[in-house]
């Protein structure tokens, strides 16, 4: 076992006020792996907040248990000290927010299967072979001694399924599909967890309707890239939180490698998806840019012009496209 897992076991034994921390722009892997971590550590008497410096998607709160989840305001006009910091899912301190500022405080971990982790905790517990970071905090709960239930099953499951594409990725292995079963056997309910992506408004089947026509190709269509300004989200009466997907409906395309999505989520601020379909390193691209993330799905944030970062964007993607289609033939 990883000396750095035990260690945060050990940690985490002795600690008695504990911020689990998620990164900013969340997804239901990094939901899931805080809830699970802070709801698993209250089993245990300790005093745990969960905190993520970010809005949470709306469709989240089907989950009564996301509620527990903080924004950095709320932390601190709590007056919560903590003694320990668990980071979980994020690469680089720049993706918590504005908890750095308890990073150096006290003693913190880091657990993430992110392969562009900065290894920026005390203790850092990161390895790239789980399809999940809720994978790996099951293992914790499981080491540390939390008593499964139903609910907490379920939400730990929730991470395994979202960030797999509920089983459809390349990262689906045999470790997924055991912790799965281990999961469901424990009372995880896959059906509530589709519930989450079952529950669309008329509005975001508009707004997708917009990304499509802005939809372009490149590279003899193994490129594709598409794009919602701030004002399609505003047009639309909706929100960046009800695009979420969609950069996975440009990657479903017929022949397609590589697809990207751009989404203006403030003035002058663009978030960048990619997502690849067989062989195109996703994480290399966006390490270029600044962001980070795993061969098959990575990401970005730029700031400027939108037209600007799209072919700014689109020029990279097609040079490093061509670098690695080279390497992948030879």
């Amino acid at each position: 076992m990883n000396r750095d897992f035990l260690s945060i076991v050990g940690e985490l034994n002795l600690a008695k006020r504990v911020l689990v921390v998620g990164h900013i722009m969340p997804d239901g892997d990094d939901i899931s792996s805080v809830l699970s971590a802070t709801i698993g550590l209250q089993k245990l008497g300790k005093e745990a907040i969960a905190g993520i410096d970010w809005k949470i998607p709306w469709y989240f709160y089907e989950f009564e248990e996301t509620s527990l989840i903080k924004r950095y305001e709320e932390v601190k006009e709590s007056g919560f000290s903590p003694d320990f910091v668990l980071i979980l899912d994020a690469s680089s301190p720049d993706r918590i927010g504005k908890f750095q500022e308890f990073l150096g405080n006290v003693p913190s971990a880091v657990i993430d299967h992110h392969g562009t982790n900065t290894f920026f905790g005390t203790f850092n517990w990161v390895d790239t072979k789980f399809g999940s970071t809720a994978q790996m905090v099951l293992r914790l709960n499981g080491e540390l001694g939390v008593q499964y239930d139903e609910r907490l099953a379920t939400i730990n499951l929730m991470g395994i399924a979202t960030d797999t594409g509920f089983f459809r990725y390349t990262n689906a292995d045999e470790i997924v599909f055991s912790d799965a079963t281990k999961l469901v056997s424990m009372g995880g309910k896959p059906y509530l967890i589709s519930r989450l992506f079952e529950n669309k408004r008329i509005e975001q089947f508009k707004l997708l309707s917009t990304m499509i026509e802005h939809l372009r190709t490149e590279n003899d269509g193994k490129i594709v890239y598409s794009y919602l300004s701030k004002n399609d989200y505003e047009k639309n009466n909706c929100t960046e939180d009800d695009s979420g997907g969609f950069v996975g409906e440009l990657r479903s395309i017929q022949g397609i490698e590589l697809a990207i999505f751009f989404s203006e989520y403030e003035r002058g601020e663009i978030h960048v998806s990619f997502r690849s379909r067989d062989w195109f390193d996703c994480s290399k691209l966006a390490v270029l840019l600044g962001g980070g993330g795993h061969p098959r799905a990575a990401g970005c944030t730029l700031r400027g012009e939108l037209s600007v970062i799209i072919e700014e964007v689109i020029r990279e993607a097609k040079i490093m496209y061509s670098s690695q289609y080279s390497s992948v033939k030879s």
